[in-house]
């Protein structure tokens, strides 16, 4: 399922019927494009960057999106698709439900006859060549569509596109916060398709040091924060060695300076082991999770529970749901990454009020909680031993997201809450649609060097000319961000 010498080995998986589609000059199926995504649907952005790596660019986002929200980059295995990965894998019920934003990168027959993503290419996977390029493009673009935080942004993949991931994760960790490799390769494992069928079948012999300078290498001089590492290996996998999963586990460790030795271990549902190493702080920094019995494929857990996601397919196998664990591993469910406690989850969390600088909210109490966390768009902003709460200092008709978490007497941090959104009272920020000239010549952008930037945030809106149109929305006075998706 990783490069194109396995024509015989796999069969073409079917695109998502549910979605319209065209035949693009690729020469593959994909969902029918649009400039920017509407809010509760996958969409195609068909411009953002030069795309060096002639990847396509698909992306969701929930409705009501706040601001400073989170990003995670998703990439399809072999013989798959954006809408196909979106379909199964179960991100979306995840971004609905913590509010984040998923950008799905889409390779086709056209850069690989298996449609995968060329880990194994240094041409193509390396800081700012080919399809690692376009999906550092990818990223730009859906931060300052969405205005979403860049202090986290995450990257996740299967099998190819996990491969990739790790790439991305050593070319870029100062882009990536995080990242899941699932049933992939270590970052920079073969430089070449001839030695790709090494890396998959077997393992390579090297130290965790080795591994370690692999990443080092990718960018040279970068010293860190590195990102958070989760790794999913299916123990009957023969696709990709299972080997890989401890090599991945010996390359991530050797950077963040960890040993081997895991902080902790637990079971889990589906024959899932999770082993936890942790950080000199003693957060979770890299996450391996083995799955008994487990062929080669993402794992999913159909149904409606919390812990549950995603649907079945090839290469889509039901053991356990890996994008919720990857989720809170990442701190996507508002816990900043620490949820570790026992206690589960607060249940009917409301917003009981609005002003036009604060929002108050009340929730169920828990059993054993000594006090609660409160998270807005992911960030811890406040404490309260009862269940209630009120945020202040917010700014007028704006969309924010909380999230609480109960606290045992230790300093356990539980499971989080359902997202709710508090919308502030008062006038929504102005904005203002228009070309890159006019934007300048109100004086809500200036121009260097034939390029436009937004007054405030800076962001890159592209040619200083009139046929370049952007909507700025000012979130304060003078301060103006991109706001194409709707305002």
């Amino acid at each position: 399922m990783l490069h194109s010498t396995w024509r015989g080995t796999f069969r073409r998986t079917a695109l998502a019927a549910a979605l319209a589609a065209v035949v693009t000059g690729l020469g593959v199926v994909v969902p029918v494009a649009s400039s920017a995504a509407a809010a509760g649907t996958l969409q195609q952005v068909t411009d953002f960057g030069s795309n060096p790596g002639n990847l396509a660019m698909y992306e969701y986002a929930p409705s009501g999106l706040a601001a400073g929200a989170p990003l995670v980059v998703a990439l399809h295995g072999c013989t798959q698709s954006a809408s196909d990965y979106h379909a199964h894998s179960g991100w979306q019920k995840f971004a609905d439900q913590w509010g984040f934003a998923v950008v799905y990168p889409q390779t086709g027959s056209a850069n690989n006859s298996l449609s995968c993503f060329s880990w194994f290419d240094s041409s193509k996977d390396t800081r700012g060549k080919g399809e690692a390029a376009s999906v550092k493009q990818m990223v730009d673009t859906a931060v300052a569509q969405y205005g979403s935080d860049r202090t986290r942004v995450f990257v996740t993949g299967l099998s190819a596109g996990g491969g990739m991931t790790a790439d991305l994760l050593a070319d870029y960790p100062d882009v990536f916060a995080g990242g899941a490799v699932d049933s992939g390769l270590p970052a920079q494992c073969a430089t070449t398709q001839t030695a790709a069928s090494g890396c998959q079948y077997s393992g390579q012999n090297l130290t965790p040091k080795q591994w370690g300078d692999k990443v080092r290498n990718s960018n040279p001089g970068y010293t860190g924060p590195w990102p958070r590492v989760a790794v999913w290996q299916g123990s009957s996998d023969t696709t990709v060695a299972p080997v890989n999963g401890t090599e991945l586990r010996d390359q991530w460790t050797d950077v963040w300076g960890i040993g081997q030795t895991a902080s902790s271990t637990r079971s889990l549902t589906g024959g899932t082991t999770e082993s936890i190493y942790d950080d000199s702080t003693g957060k979770a920094a890299v996450a391996l999770f083995s799955v008994s019995g487990m062929a080669h494929g993402l794992a999913v857990n159909p149904g409606s529970g919390v812990d549950q996601c995603g649907t079945t397919g090839t290469y889509y196998l039901t053991y356990i749901c890996s994008s919720y664990h990857t989720a809170k591993f990442w701190g996507l469910d508002g816990s900043g990454g620490t949820g570790t406690g026992s206690l589960p989850a607060p249940s009917g969390l409301t917003v009981t009020g609005t002003t036009g600088t604060g929002a108050s909210l009340a929730w169920n109490a828990v059993s054993g909680a000594a006090s609660y966390h409160v998270y807005r768009g992911g960030s811890k902003v406040g404490s309260a031993t009862g269940t209630t709460y009120t945020d202040s200092g917010l700014s007028a008709g704006t969309a924010y997201s909380y999230t609480v978490a109960a606290v045992d007497s230790s300093g356990a941090v539980g499971a989080s809450s359902a997202a709710v959104t508090a919308t502030t009272t008062g006038s929504a920020p102005a904005c203002y649609t228009a070309d890159n000239y006019q934007q300048v010549q109100a004086g809500r952008a200036h121009q260097t060097g034939g390029y436009t930037y937004a007054n405030g945030s800076g962001q890159n809106m592209g040619l200083y000319n009139v046929a370049v149109t952007h909507t700025l929305k000012e979130t304060s006075p003078g301060y103006f961000v991109i706001a194409d998706s709707g305002c």
